[in-house]
């Protein structure tokens, strides 16, 4: 009875008033303007670029929400994966119609990825609302920086609702990228891991002319509640809703700018797995030795095991394939980047006949244009990730600048 009663006191205290599980710490934009201001979107006819994960605190999509405010909601727009978040990777999107609403949605991932502006003929505003996962390679950041330029070029206000950047607001890593190498997985000059929320890149964006010509959009963020910088996704109460197919949870945004290179070889990066972006491997690694030979280099914030497993997609496609499973633990000093530039230093050395890393890719996804020779070459991780860290601090110290929230 005594332990009965102990059971029930402690949820009496966990969930004190409303009988259900206690209110998230962080309040996402979405849900900021819904009860604050509604106002800047009154008399407009709104443009909404989004897909699933923007949802707001009652789980509604925006779209919903704003809908039954009396929002007029003219078009929609999705970017790569779709408005749904479900298409593969790299997949081109088509434009459709809304079943629900009959609102046209137009894709940014297909034939064009910049609304045009016979797209933009019936919006007076647009307003962006995805979730971003913090590395510079994941193409919302793209869309962000074209729809602001399209809404620049048509005189017309750019909203950002901000959201969580799930690894928080204090790591960077990684080279900032050269003009060279700007591509879709790399619009701004930023580094591969850039410590900002997507609010506050749009801002550093547009205030450092970033956007094509030297534009600059008519740029609103509004801005979360209760969110700190040193905040990682656990901290904010909030469900993690995928932003495309294989970033399933929260904790992959940790792991994948460590291990999103594989994209640039032979080796699975475990597409097609119950853990993309945590399994890695190939039907030429032995898991064990290579999984021994990670553990040894003592690197900060990696957990390693074997693992073995079979794509049911991608790469390998019904081969058994041997690698390892990787999880970090967050400190001060995890470097997701250069733990995955070891990585890749590591199976050079272990199995150089049958790696296989495209150059072309490898640099548009690091940023660096000296990396496949150097990695190919024998050069260590350190000396190759301590080329990086003068930009990085430099990238730093500009980007406080444009920080819109605490540090506790």
């Amino acid at each position: 009875m005594k332990r009965i009663l102990s059971l029930l006191l402690v949820l009496l205290l966990q969930y004190p008033a409303t009988g259900g599980p206690p209110a998230p710490r962080v309040k996402p934009g979405a849900d900021v303007l819904l009860e604050k201001r509604l106002d800047i979107l009154r008399g407009k006819r709104i443009g909404l670029i989004t897909n699933r994960s923007g949802r707001v605190s009652s789980g509604d999509h925006l779209l919903d929400a704003l809908l039954a405010r009396h929002v007029d909601v003219t078009a929609l727009f999705g970017p790569e994966h779709g408005i749904l978040g479900s298409e593969p990777a790299g997949a081109a999107v088509p434009d459709a119609v809304d079943g629900k609403t009959g609102i046209p949605v137009f894709s940014l991932y297909g034939r064009v990825r910049k609304p045009s502006l016979s797209m933009l003929s019936n919006v007076d505003l647009l307003l962006f609302d995805i979730q971003d996962v913090g590395a510079r390679f994941c193409t919302y950041l793209s869309t962000l920086g074209l729809c602001m330029e399209a809404a620049a070029e048509k005189g017309i206000p750019f909203v950002v609702l901000d959201r969580p950047n799930p690894l928080g607001g204090m790591l960077t890593d990684g080279p900032v990228i050269p003009d060279s190498l700007r591509s879709f997985v790399g619009m701004f000059p930023v580094p591969v891991i850039y410590g900002l929320t997507i609010g506050e890149l749009a801002a550093m964006a547009n205030a450092e002319g970033w956007l094509a010509g030297g534009v600059r959009a008519d740029l609103t963020v509004i801005p979360m509640e209760g969110w700190t910088r040193t905040m990682l996704w656990r901290d904010t109460g909030l469900p993690w809703i995928s932003p495309s197919p294989n970033i399933r949870r929260a904790e992959t945004a940790l792991v994948y700018p460590a291990t999103c290179y594989m994209e640039a070889t032979n080796i699975s990066e475990g597409r097609g797995t119950e853990n993309p972006f945590h399994f890695i491997g190939a039907p030429f690694i032995d898991g064990r030795e290579l999984a021994g030979v990670l553990s040894s280099r003592g690197l900060p914030g990696l957990q390693v095991r074997d693992v073995r497993f079979t794509p049911a997609s991608s790469k390998f496609k019904g081969v058994d394939c041997s690698g390892v499973s990787m999880e970090f633990t967050m400190s001060d000093s995890l470097r997701p980047v250069r733990i995955g530039v070891d990585i890749l230093c590591v199976l050079k050395r272990m199995y150089p006949d049958s790696l296989a890393v495209s150059r072309r890719g490898l640099a548009r996804l690091l940023g660096d244009p000296e990396a496949f020779d150097l990695i190919t070459g024998g050069t260590g991780a350190a000396f190759i990730a301590g080329r990086w860290d003068p930009a990085c601090r430099t990238y730093r110290e500009r980007a406080s600048a444009y920080f819109m929230y605490p540090l506790h």
